[in-house]
């Protein structure tokens, strides 16, 4: 990873749709996500915050910058990853947090914050000491409105990439916001959800023929692109899912299985460790048992030689 290319300065707040806007982060690594503003009549609504309190300022001062004196009345949180609730805190009082139940109860067990392994190198520096979780849950969908402006919010209706993933979709602007349902570019991470899920996520997600689509991490989709960026994951699942399939039937262990498989076209991608973490995912799911995180995050660490390398 490049840590210049990810410093919080290369960040940019654009305008995908009218009214709508993708906070884009480069290098779209560990901890370095997307997040938007849909600036409706009566409001802001935001998709996300960013997992430091230096990045979500930022983020946070380009929005007033566009949108004005708007208040920010929403804020949805497309999963419980702390790269895009750890902001969360840092929103006005007034803002409603809204995201799934699975998100909400994440965000509320979530340690690291205050309690974090060594698992990264260098060690995030937050900025944020409290957590602050969605009051609004919902299940299935839900539709916000902004004036004449509607939001819809789309549960798949099982677990992908987390259990609790949510897309924003914004109709009059054909934008959808994908949370880390899609990676562009970046090694998609399965190790909270499930592989099959994601994969069949897929299908869902192009079902929405958006003009453009912001992705959790990495740059902005337009039409045109989208279906090679869904069929490039499909690849990568089949693949985690077949190399699983395999090693499982010869005993091996994910760690194992990481070493021996050959990455191929999905070498290329950054944080190609997360191979380890997405056969853990596939192994507890195929022996219906919970994921060990500290096993699967130790041998992610073997198998990178060394902590992950982060940049916030």
């Amino acid at each position: 990873m490049n840590d210049e290319n990810a410093h919080p300065d290369r960040a940019t707040l654009s305008e995908v749709g009218p009214g709508v806007h993708a906070w884009v982060q480069p290098d779209a690594s560990w901890w370095i996500n997307n997040a938007g503003a849909v600036l409706g009549d009566d409001g802001i609504v935001l998709v996300d915050t960013c997992a430091t309190a230096q990045r979500t300022r930022r983020f946070l001062d380009a929005v007033r910058a566009a949108g004005g004196d708007a208040p920010i009345r929403f804020a949805v949180n497309t999963h419980l990853h702390g790269d895009h609730t750890h902001g969360n805190a840092l929103l006005p009082d007034s803002t409603v947090l809204i995201g799934h139940s699975a998100t909400r109860a994440g965000i509320l067990s979530d340690t690291l914050l205050t309690d974090l392994p060594p698992v990264w190198e260098p060690m995030p520096e937050w900025g944020i000491t409290e957590h602050r979780a969605p009051t609004v849950v919902l299940e299935d969908s839900l539709t916000l409105h902004s004036g004449d402006r509607r939001i819809e919010l789309h549960h798949p209706g099982y677990a992908a990439h987390t259990p609790g993933d949510v897309v924003a979709w914004v109709p009059d602007a054909a934008v959808l916001f994908t949370g880390d349902l899609i990676f562009h570019g970046v090694t998609p991470l399965v190790f909270m959800g499930s592989v099959e899920g994601a994969l069949k996520s897929l299908d869902w997600l192009a079902g929405f023929a958006a003009a453009k689509v912001v992705p959790g991490h990495g740059s902005v989709l337009p039409r045109s692109s989208f279906p090679r960026v869904l069929e490039d994951h499909a690849r990568y699942y089949r693949f985690v899912l077949n190399t699983a399939r395999q090693a499982r039937t010869d005993g091996l262990s994910p760690l194992e299985a990481a070493r021996r498989c050959d990455l191929g076209e999905f070498a290329a991608w950054p944080d190609r460790e997360r191979i380890v973490l997405n056969l853990h995912r596939a192994y507890a799911d195929a022996d219906d048992t919970d994921l060990d995180m500290a096993a699967a995050f130790a041998d992610a660490i073997t198998y990178n030689g060394g902590p992950l390398r982060c940049a916030v």
